[in-house]
Order: structure tokens, then sequence, then C-alpha cells
């Protein structure tokens, strides 16, 4: 391909504060249209704006995190626009002077290797309403609800170069806010927007291209699906001799391809200017480091401890430090359990393999990290073994109790007594004396072939109870 895509993300992030960014409104997703919206967020004449703090805490919050300089001085500002679901004409932004500077994180690949990405600025800002059609024959309704939500517009550098960066730069976005608790990232919600910047330029050149902006995706597949038609769309009118026209897009999921929306708008467009109502807001040392004393552990730092501390290799650190919830959950289990391990195996595995197959989330878990903890201890006390754990997971999965009440109940208690496992060994191969033959006469290889013939018998006979390992033990004293 003789193009470079040019790639830069706009994140809009709903903050998870009680109340909207100037009003005393409350936040909560999915209320009757129209029944949280103040005077205030209908622009009632004489309604003036509050700043809402906890909005600022949370916009250091995410400055601290990913490094970047903290504004000590912002100003708010009017971006003035007309949109039906924007009842001010203007929207309260931060142009000039952002609470958030310049900043970077690091994006981690499938393939294991990373990067880090930088980001231009962060600014606070109000939400629009929202536009409804669906329920209305050739009119649209006006839900106000979401309008005056406080919104942390995340801004990166154009230094994204394919759809798959993209993605990783997305879920590490999504990894840090969702640790720092600042928001819950619910796409499907509208909590974490994106637009897409996109333009061409040919390999090996700096200039760039002229780039269209697709508006509001809100999944992490249909980024990466709409940002690879884009760049197919732009590479053939460039290899046509063509011209790229810079202008507004939408993502449409069921054609998965985007469409015109409207000319592009360049800054002066919106007449900017100082916010009249709100003074600047202005912080100190102070309370950057009250703020800063209070962080969590971040994801990185988290996945680097998950190395030194258990041993994990990169790709097991970097799954169970996805998230907040997934990440307390494993050490957890580590902790009831004490094998760091086998812990992140069977969460990894086992675990998020059932979560995904029924489409829940950690928080929704129906095992807690104390009953994992508890099961596992069973395996490394060879009270059942790994075959058995998972019927006893499958088990406790349907809420029929805990690891010890369910191998009780259904009598799963692994076979360890050596008397015992002798029988069932000698009543195996009394009745496989052919095999037994085959084994003396045998190689090496086709030795191993058998033995694991006969264990299977074994396990077979003693319905999965016997110890493996006991079983190898005794197969290899008695076919001599």
């Amino acid at each position: 391909m003789q193009w470079e895509p040019v790639i830069g993300l706009e994140v809009h992030l709903q903050l998870a504060t009680q109340s909207k960014i100037f009003s005393g409104s409350p936040t909560t997703f999915g209320a009757e249209p129209n029944t949280q919206a103040s005077a205030v967020d209908l622009a009632m004449p004489g309604m003036l704006p509050v700043l809402n703090e906890q909005a600022v805490s949370f916009a250091v919050q995410f400055g601290l995190g990913i490094g970047a300089e903290i504004g000590k001085r912002s100003i708010f500002d009017r971006k003035n626009y007309f949109y039906p679901d924007l009842p001010k004409g203007y929207q309260i932004s931060q142009f000039e002077a952002p609470i958030v500077g310049k900043g970077s994180f690091e994006i981690l690949m499938e393939d294991g290797s990373s990067r880090k990405i930088g980001i231009t600025r962060a600014h606070l800002e109000e939400d629009a309403g929202k536009s409804l059609h669906e329920d209305f024959h050739g009119q649209s309704g006006i839900d106000l609800n979401r309008a005056g939500t406080p919104l942390l517009e995340i801004v990166s550098e154009p230094e994204i170069r394919n759809a798959a960066e993209a993605v990783a730069y997305l879920k590490a976005l999504h990894s840090l806010v969702t640790y720092l608790g600042i928001s819950d990232g619910n796409m499907a919600e509208g909590s974490m927007r994106c637009d897409v910047n996109i333009s061409l330029r040919r390999v090996g050149t700096e200039e760039l291209g002229t780039r269209a902006e697709i508006k509001n995706v809100n999944s992490f597949r249909f980024v990466e699906k709409a940002i690879r038609h884009e760049i197919e769309r732009q590479a053939d009118i460039l290899d046509d001799g063509g011209r790229v026209v810079q202008e507004t897009r939408l993502y449409d999921a069921d054609r998965d391809e985007t469409r015109p929306m409207r000319s592009k708008e360049v800054a002066n467009d919106y007449r900017y200017f100082p916010e009249p109502d709100l003074l600047p807001v202005v912080i100190d040392d102070a309370y950057i480091e009250a703020i800063r004393s209070q962080l969590p552990e971040l994801p990185a730092d988290k996945r680097l401890r998950f190395t030194e501390q258990y041993g994990l290799n990169k790709y097991d650190a970097n799954v169970l430090s996805d998230s907040r919830a997934l990440a307390d959950y494993f050490e957890a289990v580590v902790a009831d359990c004490g094998d760091a391990k086998i812990a992140a195996n069977w969460v990894q595995v086992e675990l998020l393999g059932q979560l995904n197959r029924d489409e829940r989330s950690i928080e929704q878990c129906p095992v807690s990290a104390a009953d994992l903890g508890a099961l596992i201890s069973r395996i490394l006390d060879k009270s059942i073994s790994g075959k058995i754990a998972k019927q006893v997971f499958e088990a406790m999965w349907q809420g029929e109790g805990s690891a010890d009440d369910i191998i009780a109940a259904k009598g799963l208690q692994q076979v360890s007594d050596s008397g015992a496992l002798e029988v069932i060994v000698d009543e195996v191969l009394g009745a496989n004396a052919a095999q037994v033959q085959q084994y003396l006469d045998a190689d090496e290889a086709k030795r191993k072939k058998l033995v694991g013939f006969f264990v299977g018998q074994v396990m077979k006979l003693s319905k999965g109870q016997a110890n493996p390992q006991m079983v190898n033990e005794l197969l290899a004293k008695k076919l001599v």
C-alpha cells in the first residue's frame, strides 16, 4: 500500500459524578426522558452555572494518570452552534486553557509489543441532550436528561497508524479510567464515545493529507471496522487521482460503511469566546498532590507487579490486570489458594471463558474469589483431580454450593489410597493382558502411548477419581 494512515482519536468520557457539571440534576442513566433536566440544564432565562468540583478532581486524576501537565489555571469557553438537543445554543467547554495538557500512556498490542501514544489535551465540557427518532413517525423527540452531564474530552496526538492500534489505545484508556473510578466507560450507554480522525499520506512523506472525522463510534469493534472502511475509501479516491474532502462522517454498522454527515467545521466556525458566567478554575500544588496521594495502583504498575510478585508472564499479567475488578478477584483467589500460576490459569481459562459464554462481567460472577480459591486448594491438596475440579466448578456456577459441599455430596473425593488404587490397577492390567505384552515388547515411544491407555482405563474404572500421579507410579512398578 502506497498510503500511510494517520489517525487521531477524540474520546468523550462521561464522568461518574452524582450530579451534572453545572447543576444539581442527577446523572443516572435510563431515567424517563426529561425527568433529570433542571432549569439550568434547560437554559431558562437568568439561570447561572455553578461548577461541580468533583468533575475538576476527576479531570486532575486522569491527568496525573497519564503523567500530563495539569493546568493550574483553566478557563471555560462558549462553543457556539445550533442543534435541537443543545438548549442554550452553545456548549460550555474549554478551548484555549484546558485543565489537562500534554501527556502520554502505553498501549499493548496482541502480539505483546507496546508503544506510547501522546495525549494532546483533555478538557472539561458539558454533554448535549439526545435526539430520539425511533419512536416518532416523521418527527424527532428531544431528551435533555443527558444535557449538562460532565464530559472529559481526551484528544490524542495523530500517532496511531492502523485500526488495531486504535482499538488497543481505546482499551488502554478504558482500563485507566475504570481503574481511577472516574467513569464506568460503558460504551453501550454512551459513557465513552469516540470520534475518529483519519487521513492518508504517501508512504515516506511527512505532509498530512485531508482528514475526515467519523463521529460517535460506540464500540471497540465498530471503531476497528469504521477505520478499516475509511482507509479503503480514501485510498480508492487517491489511487484514482481524486481528492479527499474534509468532512464529518457517520459509521453505518448495518452496511459497514461511512457516509457523509456535514462539511467539516474548524474552530472559527464555533465562534469560541470565554464563558462570562464562570470564573477561571485555579488550583494549586497542594490540591494536585492531595489527589495524587489518593490515586490507586494504575494498570501499568499492576502489570509490572504481577510479573515480579507472582512470576506471571507478560501476557497473563496483561489479561489479569485488564480491569481493576478482575485484578482484585485474581489476587483474592491467590490469597486463598497460595498458588498464583494455577490461579491465573483458572481465572483466565475457566472463569473468563464461562463469563464470556454467559455474557457476564466479572462483577456479575456467581462464583466468589474465596470459593474459587477453595476449589483450587482441593486440587493442590490432591482431594480432587483437575478434571473433577471442572465438574465441581460447573456445579458451583449453577449455585449448588461450595467446592467442599459439592465434592462431598457427589462423592468426588480423589482416591489416593494406595491399596484401593492397586486393586483397580491390577484389575485393568488383568483385563488387558494383550496390551501388557505389547508394552513389554515395545520401544520407549510405544510404551508411553500404552501407559496413557492404562491410565485412561484406571480413570474410567474409578469414575475419574483415581489420583493420576499415584496411578502412574503404580503402573511403573508393575509393568516390568
